[in-house]
Order: structure tokens, then C-alpha cells, then sequence
């Protein structure tokens, strides 16, 4: 398995990434342990979690997956083999019922970082990452920025600082952005230059052939400052695989079981699908093969994390690390994507 740096520092990482976000909801722990074992077996070294998975996000169900995770870490000894990596929640999405509500603040983060270590059954976390932002701001699929004259925002120097305390107190080793605006991600390595706080390596958001704004704003940051790049969705929720196209949904399928996950679902998007379902089948790749492969090339991607609720499904994406694109195929993406231009933000 190819590896990638974690922005400057001396961690490797795997180029995929084991996604974990569907442990606790649509698999169960012993489906987490095989993924896991199988993941590992393939050479992978890098898992993502977070304090509010699974999702969909219950009161019932919060933390069940760092505790699967942590549950398998502990019969397996091998943590120092592996990256961690865990997310600290932000305001909204319904989570009132998680510190009442969490923001990030000191005190949340705090709490926040206790409550994974202790799922996870580790004294650190390898890289802890602010899940989504604490203002105002364009994230989740919004493109215009509207300010908020009532907003509540937390500022980012507090966090920043909160987070600088764990690095220093060895519960966290390094720290990333998730689903942040170039210019939060600004203000942080700001900050960490005034300060001698500690940078941000990394920034997780969404990225597929059907949602590229990373490319806007964000990829020059992880060329310039080693922000590189955790691609999430890389299948867009499963319909880059073709599966949901002609009216379809399968049952047990993400799409088909929830209803919140409408963001790939518009008629753009499924005719773009088409066209690179199309593609794929010419060049004789699966769908699935030719979405990950062409996120795997991307040269700021620094790991592509990859989501599977069978071994069949996770046995194909990771195998995409081994897919190599020809020019001419990467061409003809690119003619696809001039005529379908984000069609899902």
C-alpha cells in the first residue's frame, strides 16, 4: 500500500484511509473487527473515527464507534502501528443531546478528547481534527457565504489554544480541520505562526467527481502549507457506483435507509453519474474502481477515505489503490466534468 506524509511531519499514512462512520449503525462490532483485520492486512495504517459517529447521529448510538475501535485495539496490541484519527463535534446537526450542545470551546474540547480517548482505549490520539466549523460560515454543500449579524461564534483563537494544550500534554499528537472555509483554515496557520501553536496538518472534506470545490480554494493551502487534503464521500454516498441510477434503490443502501443523505441525489448529478458509470465500463474498470483511482491521483490527497458496510464493498475500494488511470482517461473525466461542473457542492 502506497503511503503519503501527514503534511510536514515525519507520520506516514496509507493512501486509503479506513472510514468508520457506519460501525455502531449499519455494521455491527464483529463487522468492524473483520474490516479492521482485512484493512490491516492490505497494509492500511489509518483510520478515521469521530466522537459523534455512527451516523446518522443518535443519542443512543454516540460513541458506539471509537468504542468498537478501541474495543479491537485492545485485543490487538498493535496501536502503535496505526494512526488514530478522531474529530472533536461542532455546533448544530441536532446534537443537543452531546454536552448540551457542543461547541469549541476549552472546555468542550476538553471534554471532548477525554470522552474518545476513553472509547478508544489509548492514551493518545495520533491526529484530532474540528469536525466542522464554530461560526457562520459556507460548509455542508453551502456555496454563498451570508453573514450572520446573530451569530455565536467561538473564536478560533480559543480553540486553537484548547487544542495546543493537549498536543503539550501528549493526549493528541497533531491537529487537522474538517469541512473548514479557506479562511478559517487561514486563521489557523495564522495563529500557530504568532503563537508557536501547533499547525494544522490536514483538512477532511468531501471530494469526488461529483463535488471538486476543494479545488477552489482549498488545494493551493495543501500544496503551499501542508494542509494536504483527507478526501471524504469519495463514492458520494455510493452513487459514483452507478447503483442508484434508472430509479434503483437498493435495499440497505445508504440513500435508500436515509433520507438526510440527499446531497448527491439531484438530476445533474445522476446524469453525470451516467456518463461516468459509462466511462468506467468502456475502459473496463467498475465504477467504483474509476472514482477512487482518479481521487487516489490527485497529488493533494494525502489519503482517501474509503467507507464499506460489506467486505465486498471494502475488498473493491481498497483494491482502487492499485488502479492507475491513463492520460486519456483522465482527459476524458475532465471533458465529462467541463460539461458537469459540480453539479453537488
Amino acid at each position: 500500500m502506497q503511503t503519503r506524509k501527514l503534511g510536514f511531519t515525519d507520520i506516514e499514512v496509507s493512501l486509503i484511509c479506513l472510514g468508520t462512520m457506519t460501525w455502531g449503525e449499519q455494521n455491527s462490532e464483529q463487522e468492524a473487527f473483520q474490516q479492521l483485520d482485512y484493512a490491516m492486512e492490505q497494509g492500511i495504517n489509518f483510520i478515521d473515527a469521530a466522537e459523534m459517529y455512527p451516523v446518522p447521529p443518535r443519542a443512543e448510538t454516540q460513541g458506539l464507534t471509537e468504542q468498537y475501535l478501541g474495543n479491537w485495539l485492545a485485543r490487538r496490541s498493535q496501536r502503535d502501528d496505526l494512526v488514530i484519527a478522531s474529530k472533536v463535534a461542532g455546533p448544530g446537526n441536532g446534537l443537543g443531546y452531546l454536552r448540551g450542545g457542543p461547541r469549541l470551546t476549552r472546555e468542550h474540547i476538553r471534554s471532548a478528547c477525554e470522552g474518545s480517548l476513553k472509547r478508544l482505549q489509548t492514551d493518545y490520539i495520533d491526529l484530532y481534527q474540528v469536525h466542522w466549523p464554530d461560526r457562520s460560515a459556507n460548509f455542508f454543500g453551502k456555496l454563498g457565504y451570508d453573514r450572520n449579524p446573530d451569530e455565536q461564534m467561538t473564536p478560533i483563537e480559543e480553540t486553537l489554544e484548547a487544542l495546543d494544550e493537549l498536543v503539550r500534554e501528549g493526549k493528541v499528537r497533531h491537529i487537522g480541520l474538517s469541512n473548514e472555509t479557506p479562511w478559517g483554515t487561514m486563521q489557523y496557520l495564522r495563529l500557530a505562526e504568532q503563537r508557536g501553536w501547533p499547525r494544522v496538518v490536514s483538512i477532511q472534506t468531501p471530494y469526488n467527481l461529483l463535488n471538486r470545490s476543494f479545488e477552489v480554494g482549498l488545494a493551493e493551502f495543501a500544496h503551499r502549507e501542508g494542509t494536504g487534503l483527507l478526501a471524504y464521500s469519495p463514492l458520494a454516498f455510493g452513487m459514483l457506483t452507478g447503483k442508484y441510477l434508472g430509479g434503483k434503490w437498493p435495499e440497505k443502501a445508504r440513500l435508500t435507509l436515509y433520507e438526510r443523505f440527499s446531497r448527491y441525489t439531484n438530476d445533474r448529478a445522476a446524469d453525470a453519474t451516467r456518463a461516468y458509470v459509462e466511462l468506467a465500463h468502456q475502459h473496463g474498470l467498475t465504477p467504483a474502481q474509476l472514482a477512487l483511482a482518479w481521487v487516489n491521483s490527485r497529488e493533494f490527497v494525502t489519503s482517501n477515505i474509503i467507507g464499506a458496510t460489506t467486505m465486498e464493498q471494502l475488498r473493491e475500494n481498497i483494491g482502487s489503490a492499485s488502479v492507475t488511470l491513463s492520460p486519456d482517461l483522465v482527459s476524458a473525466i475532465e471533458a465529462i466534468h467541463a460539461e458537469f461542473t459540480y453539479p453537488c457542492p
